[in-house]
């Protein structure tokens, strides 16, 4: 086994012993997977960061990667410590009237309503190779809507690296030709 393959098998032994299943939160019927006992592990945390930015490097483990997006919130928690792993910039895609300056916006359906995610028009550069990151892979709104943002600014997205993803959900088409990996699916 590489010293790749053993970082992230560490990582994914880490998830599985330590991801917290609430039931019924934020509503009834939801089983909410609480991922702060993974923060709050040291070890942990770095193996997972470690092998979710491996998405953002290639064959020889050579950042290929001129930022790393994040999607609000627990995108935010794991981006910004990726970003630093790889070398790169952090750029945060927010809700609706978070950033302070000139944004491009991307409304998108939830299951009950929709929403609006934003990045700042100067964030990327036309050209940037991007690689983007959240903490569970759902219905794949979320990185559906982060990708045309990218493509607003003239940028592409590299790859999607996810802590987890909810199989059963089916979000894993809205990474259309991004290579997409994730350390988890349930």
């Amino acid at each position: 086994m590489s010293a790749k393959e053993a970082a992230a098998a560490r990582a994914r032994g880490a998830l599985e012993r330590l991801i917290r299943d609430v039931p019924d939160f934020p509503e009834p019927g939801v089983l909410f997977k609480d991922i702060t006992p993974v923060l709050a592990d040291c070890e942990a945390f770095h193996d997972v960061v470690e092998a979710m930015a491996e998405a953002g490097r290639d064959a020889d483990g050579v950042t290929v990667v001129d930022r790393v997006l994040g999607m609000e919130a627990r995108g935010f928690l794991l981006g910004a410590p990726i970003a630093l792993a790889l070398g790169v910039g952090f750029v945060p895609i927010r809700k609706a009237g978070k950033l302070p300056a000139e944004t491009y916006g991307v409304t998108y359906d939830l299951e009950y309503g929709t929403a609006t995610l934003e990045m700042h028009t100067d964030a990327l550069r036309p050209g940037d190779r991007v690689l983007l990151v959240d903490d569970v892979l759902a219905t794949g709104g979320t990185i559906a809507a982060t990708t045309e943002l990218v493509h607003r600014a003239g940028a592409e997205v590299h790859a999607v690296s996810v802590l987890m993803e909810l199989a059963f959900l089916e979000g894993r088409a809205a990474a259309g030709d991004a290579p997409l990996s994730t350390l988890l699916t349930v």
